[in-house]
C-alpha cells in the first residue's frame, strides 16, 4: 500500500482506538449518492423532475427519498480494493472499525453488511446529513476528542480530522488534500485514489463507434461526387457533429446502466463502471461534447442541427425507454443507422434513392438483430443472466426467432441490391453494371458468416464495430467496393463478350 508505514502500527495505527472510515471517496471509488440517483433515474425516468424539488428540502431529505424508491442492498459499488485490504488487516489484528459516512443510513447499512468489516455504522438520517462538523461532533460525542483515528478523503474530512488522533488520506497521487490534512492532524497513511484523467474521458466517448457515422458520406458516394469539395467538407462536417453527439449519448447511456454494466462480465471494465471515470466528471463532459457537436452542425446548416437534435432525442428515448422493448428497440436502432445517411443527405443536398434508403433499411435491421442475439448467446454462459440479458426485453428462448428474423432482413438487403443493379439507375452511372452485380454473392457470404459468427459466440460487440476489427470482413469490404469502383470506371463488358477490338 502507499499508506502506513511499517513503524506506525503500534503508535497512533494501534489497536486501542476506533478506526472510523468514511464511505463515498474513500471505501467507496465514487460516491453512493451518484450511484443512487442514476439508478433511480434508470429504473423510474420521470424522476428527474422530482429530484430538484426534493434537494431544495436539503441533501439528508434528498437521500431518504431517493433510498425509498429501491433497495439499497441491491446497487453494486467499486470498491477501493487496497483500502480495503487494510481494512481487513486491521480488523484481523483485532481492531474496532467504524463507518462514518453522510451516505444514507440505509445505503451504509448496506455495504456495511456486504463487506463484513464494520462493527458500527453512523450515517446520514432523514433529520441530519452526517458530513463535515456535523460528522466530527458525532464522532466525538462517540468516542471523545482524540478518540478515534479517521479516514477520508476531501475537504469535508478536515472538520473530522481536526478533532481525530491521527489521519488516514485516500486521494490521487500529488493531491493537495494530503497536505491540507497534515496542518490538522497527524497523517499516518496515504493510500492513492482515482483521480480524473483524459485516458478514461476518451475511452467513455468510444471514438471506435464513430466508424458509423461514415455512413453520412454514403449518399456522395452513391451519387458519384465524391470529387465535390463543398459537398465533402459539409459531409466531413456532418460526420464530426454525429460523431461528438453520439460519444455525448454514450457517456449518457454508460450513467443510466451503471448498475447493469458492473455485473456484466465485460462491460464492467468500462471507464464509468470501474470507476476510472468518475461520474461528477461524466455530466459536465457530455453537456460539452453536446454543445461542440451541435455548434458543428449549425456551421453546416440549421436544418442539419435539428437533424442531428432528432438524433439525439431518438438516442435519450432508446435509453431511457426503447431499448427494453422487444422488437421497437431493434427497428429504432436500424433507424438510427438510416438517420445517418439522411444526415449526410441534409448536408450535402444530395437526395438519396429510394434504392439506398431500402437497402439500409434491411441490412441494418439485420446488423440491429444480430447485436440482440449476440448478446443472448453471451447470456447462455453467464449464470444469473439466462432470462433478460443485460435489462432486455429479450430472452435467450427467442434466439430462434430473432436469427430467422434478422437472417431473413439481410438476405433482402441482398435482393434489394440485385434488384437496384438492374434499374436504369444503375445504367446510367455505371459503365459495366455485370461487375458490380458479383457484389451480392459477397454480401450475401458477409451476412450468413456474421450470424454463423453470432451463434458461435464470436461476437461481442457492435456488429459493424467487429466488423471494421475483423480480417476476412474488411477483405469482403475492400473487394466490394473494387468491385463498385471497377463498375463505375471501367467499361469491361466488351472484354466479357469478347467483342474488343
Amino acid at each position: 500500500m502507499g499508506g502506513v508505514p511499517p513503524d506506525a502500527t503500534n503508535g497512533p495505527q494501534g489497536t486501542d482506538l476506533p478506526l472510523c472510515v468514511d464511505l463515498d471517496g474513500t471505501l467507496l471509488v465514487g460516491d453512493s449518492l451518484h450511484d443512487l440517483v442514476l439508478a433511480c433515474l434508470a429504473r423510474q425516468p420521470f424522476l428527474i423532475f422530482l429530484i430538484p424539488l426534493w434537494a431544495l428540502r436539503g441533501k439528508a431529505a434528498l437521500k431518504d427519498r431517493l433510498a425509498q424508491r429501491l433497495d439499497p442492498a441491491s446497487l453494486t459499488y467499486v470498491f477501493n480494493e487496497p483500502f480495503v485490504a487494510f481494512l481487513r488487516a486491521e480488523r484481523a489484528r483485532g481492531r474496532s472499525l467504524v463507518l462514518a459516512t453522510a451516505a444514507d443510513h440505509r445505503i451504509a447499512a448496506a455495504v456495511a453488511a456486504s463487506t463484513g468489516l464494520f462493527d458500527e455504522v453512523l450515517a446520514t438520517t432523514p433529520d441530519q446529513n452526517l458530513r463535515g462538523p456535523a460528522k466530527a461532533a458525532r464522532l466525538v460525542a462517540a468516542f471523545g476528542r482524540r478518540g478515534f483515528d479517521y479516514a477520508g478523503n476531501d475537504r469535508h474530512d478536515l472538520p473530522v480530522w481536526a478533532q481525530a488522533r491521527s489521519a488516514i488520506v485516500v486521494a490521487p497521487p500529488h493531491s493537495g488534500i494530503v497536505a491540507r490534512a497534515r496542518t490538522v492532524a497527524e497523517v499516518v497513511g496515504v493510500f492513492p485514489g482515482r483521480g480524473l484523467s483524459l485516458a478514461p474521458l476518451l475511452r467513455a466517448m468510444r471514438p471506435h463507434q464513430w466508424a458509423k457515422n461514415a455512413l453520412v458520406f454514403l449518399p456522395l458516394i452513391a451519387a458519384h461526387r465524391v470529387t465535390d469539395g463543398a459537398a465533402l467538407a459539409n459531409a466531413a462536417l456532418a460526420f464530426v457533429a454525429l460523431s461528438l453527439v453520439a460519444s455525448a449519448g454514450y457517456i449518457f447511456n454508460d450513467l443510466l446502466d451503471l448498475q447493469a454494466d458492473r455485473v456484466h462480465p465485460r462491460k464492467r471494465r468500462r471507464p464509468l463502471a470501474s470507476g476510472a471515470l468518475p461520474v461528477a466528471a461524466a455530466v459536465p463532459a457530455s453537456a460539452g461534447l453536446l454543445a461542440l457537436g451541435f455548434a458543428t452542425a449549425t456551421a453546416v446548416s440549421w436544418p442539419l442541427a435539428a437533424w442531428v437534435a432528432f438524433y439525439l432525442a431518438l438516442t435519450l428515448t432508446y435509453s431511457l425507454w426503447i431499448k427494453r422493448k422487444v422488437l421497437i428497440d431493434v427497428f429504432l436502432l436500424a433507424g438510427l443507422y438510416t438517420h445517418r445517411i439522411l444526415a449526410g443527405a441534409i448536408a450535402t443536398a444530395i437526395v438519396p434513392s429510394f434504392w439506398l434508403l431500402a437497402l439500409s433499411m434491411f441490412f441494418f435491421l439485420s446488423l440491429a438483430m444480430l447485436k440482440r442475439y449476440s448478446e443472448l448467446v453471451g447470456a447462455l454462459t453467464r449464470p444469473g443472466q439466462e432470462e433478460r440479458p443485460g435489462g432486455r426485453g429479450y430472452r435467450t428462448e427467442d434466439l430462434d426467432t430473432l436469427g430467422a428474423l434478422g437472417a431473413a432482413s439481410g438476405f433482402s438487403a441482398v435482393f434489394v441490391l440485385a434488384l437496384y443493379i438492374e434499374s436504369a439507375n444503375v445504367k446510367a452511372l455505371y459503365k459495366t453494371p455485370e461487375v458490380f452485380w458479383l457484389c451480392c454473392p459477397l454480401l450475401l457470404y458477409w451476412i450468413s458468416r456474421m450470424w454463423i459468427g453470432a451463434r458461435r459466440g464470436k461476437i461481442d460487440d457492435d456488429p459493424l464495430v467487429f466488423a471494421l476489427r475483423e480480417r476476412v470482413s474488411l477483405i469482403v469490404l475492400a473487394l466490394i467496393l473494387a468491385l463498385a469502383a471497377a463498375s463505375a470506371t471501367l467499361d469491361l463488358r466488351c472484354l466479357m463478350l469478347a467483342r474488343c477490338t
